[in-house]
């Protein structure tokens, strides 16, 4: 009787917790997930010393253009410290705004506005992410996909490197590398 009762209370907290998603109508469990993966990043990355203006200054995680996360991403970092420094979240509508960012989340459609963005973050020490299948050849440093009804990441380690990033093992065991096809 008391494991009836367990299986009906997590059934109902499940619901809810159903419920309580569809009110955001864009946020999806994949996109929860994506924000874990966001937050994370921000321990497993090394930023050059010169990105931060004080021992105190934020990581910021910046979103540019639409917000798939609803309230996720920010509830996800709330509180939360990485490297000793608090974790924010940033919303952008175009390039120029992001400054001071550590980590970006594309959610540009294909084309040219999304590739003007990439071009501008270019050199800057800035993590950017996006889940855009082409992404990584327009000069994106990692990429979400989906393989096999799971989440995968792939990475452009040139990309990373080129911005003076440094990615701890631990998270390139995780990942797939994405290799350039060159033209001969």
């Amino acid at each position: 009787l008391k494991t009836i009762r367990q299986f009906y209370i997590c059934n109902a907290i499940s619901i809810c917790s159903i419920l309580n998603l569809s009110a955001q109508a864009s946020l999806t469990p994949e996109y929860e997930l994506k924000a874990v993966f966001l937050y994370n990043f921000s321990q497993f990355v090394d930023w050059p010393s010169g990105s931060f203006t004080s021992a105190e200054s934020p990581i910021v995680i910046g979103v540019i253009g639409e917000n798939p996360f609803g309230t996720y991403l920010e509830e996800t970092v709330a509180g939360e410290k990485a490297n000793g420094h608090p974790v924010i979240v940033r919303y952008y509508h175009v390039a120029d705004e992001i400054t001071d960012c550590q980590i970006v989340f594309l959610n540009l459609p294909e084309g040219k506005k999304r590739e003007q963005v990439l071009t501008g973050l270019n050199g800057q020490h800035i993590l950017t992410v996006s889940d855009t299948p082409d992404f990584l050849k327009k000069g994106g440093m990692i990429r979400f996909f989906t393989k096999n009804n799971k989440m995968q990441l792939e990475v452009n380690l040139e990309a990373v490197k080129t911005a003076g990033l440094v990615m701890s093992s631990k998270l390139l065991r995780l990942v797939q590398i994405f290799q350039a096809k060159k033209n001969n």
